[in-house]
């Protein structure tokens, strides 16, 4: 006879429990309720308590999945980066000809010019990093916990300055003239946009990578003559992977980064869930074949879980943007720090960090003619999942209240990489010489291959029986945006 799976056994026990507590079962009125619902007040049997031990330990496992998916997201893009360009606190990659399908990260922006790289202030000391003016940026710890804005809407208004990274330990004195912050994670993210200029032909980026490469990195205490120069390697065009783990490396990259890590970066009961499947700092990381196997298969249906939340929708129904429109917030009016009306919003966080990374309060407080705003919409106005298989026409109407630039992309939905079609690039926005509607209005289509009705400069080529979602921009989004008075039409399937 084959042997029983765990979860098999699970299940049966349940059952067991279930059939043994019903009304009139075997009850001891003379027994506290425990007693009657646990085995008559006895020892599991053997294979039982194995198999709840080994529920338990995948259980957890789950949840540090989920809770510690910002930190790996992080790691993910950390790793990419650097095995492609080298690391140093000096190296700046930049998107110089924009970013394309060929960089896999969640939801990237192909409509700015993306500069991106990987503090460790550990190694380093307070770092200073010259910010170039009319930057939109931010920096955030590792856990993706925005240290501060950058730009308009963070403290150098736009102007430019000198931000001062200081590591967790740090007790010095901070010196005047800086926007000091200090890091909870000795690793810190720098994210920088620049907005190209609009040429004759459609966005020009060397202005935006021109002002990207003004930045500047350097240890505080450090002369100039023993500060590395900047390299700002050109990241566009290549094959990249900058993606969290799908096996168990994702195990083992999150306990090299406990270990390197303050105690203080990670909460106590985050903690102790970890220590659960084995995760201390500073201790050996040795999980048994089982546990191993247990592991394996956390990191497998974790993201399932996730994705069967996005899939099914709030009940709250707090991630719709509109009463009457499909696009969703994926914020769901809730904080940059994943806050709602007096709960940390676990679920919505996980479901961001699957198909997104960077957040920050520029993207979800309601700032007018500054910040940012995404609604995306991963259904048509049928309420059917949008497919790649099928046609789509998304009808925009006049003036998008977007004082800096509007852009619409279609991603994966499964963790938010670009849609890869021959067509690598699947974005248009405001700086295109797209074609409009004798109102000013705009329509796109959506399609494995272009409509024959459809201009070339609105078509965005999909992948056939694969579903997508579309995202729209709104860089420093109007009023009425916020009063609803201008809304984007839902995606209709034209066949």
């Amino acid at each position: 006879m084959p042997k029983m799976p765990a979860t098999s056994i699970v299940a049966l026990t349940l059952l067991t429990i279930i059939t043994s507590t019903s009304p009139g079962y075997g009850q001891d009125s003379k027994a506290p309720p425990l007693v009657n619902q646990i085995n008559n007040g006895n020892w599991l049997s053997q294979s039982e308590a194995e198999a709840m031990r080994d529920e338990l330990y995948y259980q957890r496992a789950v949840q540090v999945y989920m809770s510690m998916l910002p930190a790996l997201n992080t790691i993910g893009m950390r790793d990419g980066s650097e095995a492609m360009f080298g690391k140093g606190y000096n190296v700046l990659p930049i998107w110089k000809q924009r970013m394309d399908a060929r960089t896999w990260v969640p939801t990237p922006n192909a409509d700015v010019i993306y500069s991106m790289s990987y503090l460790d202030l550990k190694e380093t000391g307070p770092l200073v990093v010259a910010a170039p003016p009319n930057v939109i940026g931010m920096f955030t710890d590792f856990f993706q916990r925005t240290l501060t804005d950058v730009g308009a809407v963070g403290p150098d208004r736009a102007r430019g300055g000198l931000y001062l990274l200081l590591p967790p330990d740090y007790e010095g004195e901070i010196p005047q003239g800086y926007f000091a912050f200090k890091s909870k994670t000795n690793n810190v993210f720098l994210f920088f946009r620049t907005l190209m200029a609009k040429g004759d032909n459609g966005p020009d980026p060397k202005p935006a990578v021109a002002l990207a490469e003004q930045t500047r990195v350097y240890p505080l205490w450090s002369p100039e003559k023993n500060v590395k120069p900047m390299q700002f390697p050109d990241a566009s065009g290549k094959r990249i992977n900058m993606m969290y783990p799908v096996d168990n490396t994702y195990w083992t990259k999150l306990k090299a980064f406990v270990d390197y890590e303050p105690v203080s970066a990670i909460d106590p009961e985050s903690r102790g869930t970890l220590a659960a499947i084995g995760i201390i700092k500073g201790q050996p990381f040795n999980p048994t074949a089982k546990e191993q196997e247990l592991l394996q298969r956390a990191v497998t249906t974790a993201p399932k879980m996730i994705m069967a939340q996005r899939q099914l929708g709030r009940p709250d129904k707090r991630d719709l943007y509109y009463n009457d429109r499909q696009y969703l917030n994926t914020w769901a009016a809730g904080t940059a720090e994943w806050l709602q009306d007096g709960y940390l919003d676990l679920a919505q966080r996980a479901s961001y960090f699957q198909i997104a990374y960077s957040t920050a309060s520029a993207m979800v407080m309601r700032t007018i003619n500054s910040g940012s705003k995404y609604p995306f919409a991963v259904r048509d106005a049928n309420g059917e999942f949008l497919n790649g298989s099928n046609t789509y026409k998304l009808h925009l109407p006049p003036n998008p209240p977007a004082a800096l630039f509007w852009a619409v992309t279609a991603y994966n939905i499964t963790d938010g990489t670009m849609v890869e079609a021959p067509q690598l690039m699947p974005s248009i926005n405001g700086y295109n010489k797209v074609a409009t509607n004798s109102d000013g209005s705009i329509d796109l289509w959506f399609a494995t291959e272009k409509p024959a009705d459809a201009p070339a400069s609105n078509f965005i080529q999909t992948v056939s029986a694969r579903n997508f979602l579309v995202a729209l921009r709104l860089y420093g989004t109007g009023v009425e945006f916020y009063d609803q008075t201008w809304k984007p039409d839902d995606v209709v399937k034209v066949k």
